[in-house]
């Protein structure tokens, strides 16, 4: 960062068109999009950028966004490990995912997070929005009628503090959760995929010779499953997915959390054989509490976005395409408020309803994925099958209403509807990791419309009526 860049950073504003809290790739890919269409921008970030975040394995789906935040030359510049599909060894079975066979595309990438983030966050700065790191958002202020209309601040190094009024705000801040969590306490967790994650990195690994090049591994194993992931720095991810359950029947028993990973990684022979000279470079890490989702993702004056909104277990690598596509959803949301294109209740709605639908359909389909691809039999697998009341909860929204018209049982209705959704999903044949990209689009023309509104990014990234 340039010097005058840094003196911007120590100059607050005291008021800003939008007020974007996290500098993740939600946060920094909406603050973008906003100030390229001509809106004052100011992103807070309580850590100083580059800082460390697991989640390394991209999505085609992340390329049309990063194309037109006009950043993807950096990228592919900056020399990440293209990622050209996936391989699965999913119980007695194995198959791969080639991307140019479903998105049309070659490739995405493996990257490490610290710098991929770091350079959208830097391109933001480039793009004028006012980035401030190592400044914490205290508290949200709401006006008599439930309008978001300020925030409190405070630098971590507590040398300054003060108050930002904005028209908007969008809370970017990831698992913190700035409203979800100190506000309205509206996070849910699920009542499936109660996972723990315990990954580490290793250097000196065999390269994976199955599926395409730059593959993510994902191997199944009697309590969970692993992944491998290569980077472009000579390491591997190498993590290991179990229930909370198992974990606590483990250290119940005196087993440490160091010893708890090798052993899980002991359990498949293919990623036995790609460590058989590697050293683990790092100490093992640990992350709980995997998958849940918001009441609402935004209200009057503030949207949710990222994983501030909701989070999904990451067996299909979705994390960094929902904070993206979030994002792209939410600047267009926020531009129509504030142009008073669409009255801010429908653009709500519309985010609402887009985001969650896209959240869902991904639900459904890892859920999907665990229960027809290992033994039904196993405590593991029978954890993560959505649960009646999981799937009541579950807006399937108007494109399946048909499917349950005339049926007087509610439950027996919602039942019915997510079976007919998993049978679209996940046609006889299709392995269900193989979601085109037909899975990760929202409603960007016309005939995607919902409830007569669609996303729009040409000329201007924006809600239009159909």
């Amino acid at each position: 960062m340039s010097e005058a860049a840094k003196r911007r950073d120590h100059t607050m504003r005291e008021s800003v068109q939008v007020l974007v809290v996290g500098g993740g790739p939600s946060g920094s890919t909406a603050a973008t999009l906003l100030a390229r269409q001509g809106f004052t921008v100011t992103l807070l970030e309580q850590e100083h950028f580059p800082r460390y975040h697991i989640g390394e394995s991209l999505l085609p789906s992340c390329l049309p966004v990063l194309d037109l935040l006009g950043v993807r030359g950096k990228i592919e510049a900056h020399g990440f490990k293209r990622k050209g599909g996936a391989y699965f060894a999913w119980g007695s079975e194995q198959w791969e995912l080639r991307f140019n066979e479903l998105f049309g595309t070659e490739y995405s990438w493996q990257v490490v997070r610290s710098e991929f983030d770091n350079l959208l966050l830097e391109h933001s700065r480039e793009n004028h929005v006012d980035v401030q790191e190592g400044v914490a958002v205290k508290k949200v202020h709401f006006d008599e009628e439930g309008r978001a209309v300020s925030a409190a601040w405070e630098r971590t190094d507590r040398s300054e503090s003060g108050t930002i009024a904005f028209d908007y705000i969008l809370d970017a801040s990831g698992r913190a959760g700035l409203l979800a969590t100190k506000h309205h306490s509206s996070r849910r967790l699920h009542d499936v995929f109660k996972n723990v994650a315990l990954w580490g990195y290793w250097k000196g690994a065999k390269p994976l010779e199955q599926g395409p090049e730059g593959a993510i591994g994902v191997c199944s194993i009697p309590h969970g499953w692993l992944w491998e992931i290569p980077l472009h720095d000579d390491r591997v991810s190498v993590g290991a997915v179990i229930s909370k359950e198992h974990l606590r029947e483990q250290q119940a028993q005196g087993v440490e959390l160091a010893k708890i990973y090798h052993d899980k990684l002991a359990e498949s022979e293919l990623v036995t054989d790609l460590l058989e000279k590697a050293e683990l470079v790092t100490e093992v890490k640990a992350e709980t509490d995997y998958s849940y989702v918001t009441e609402n993702f935004g209200g009057p004056g503030y949207l949710l976005a990222g994983d501030a909104a909701c989070f999904l277990d990451p067996l299909l690598s979705t994390g960094v395409h929902l904070a993206m596509f979030s994002a792209l959803l939410a600047a267009a949301t926020i531009t129509s408020v504030l142009r008073e294109t669409v009255p801010e209740q429908e653009a709500l709605a519309f985010y609402e309803k887009a985001y969650r639908t896209s959240y869902e359909r991904l639900l459904i389909v890892v859920s999907l994925f665990y229960q027809n691809y290992r033994g039904r039999d196993e405590q593991f697998y029978r954890a993560q099958k959505l649960t009646a009341g999981e799937k009541h909860r579950l807006n399937l929204h108007e494109a399946f209403l048909h499917i349950v018209t005339g049926v007087e049982d509610l439950a027996d209705a919602q039942e019915r509807a997510f079976d007919r959704v998993a049978d679209a999903l996940a046609p006889e044949g299709v392995p269900l990791g193989v979601h085109g990209e037909d899975m990760l689009v929202g409603p960007n023309s016309p005939e995607r419309a919902l409830s007569g509104l669609y996303l729009s990014t040409e000329p201007t990234v924006e809600i239009l009526r159909a």
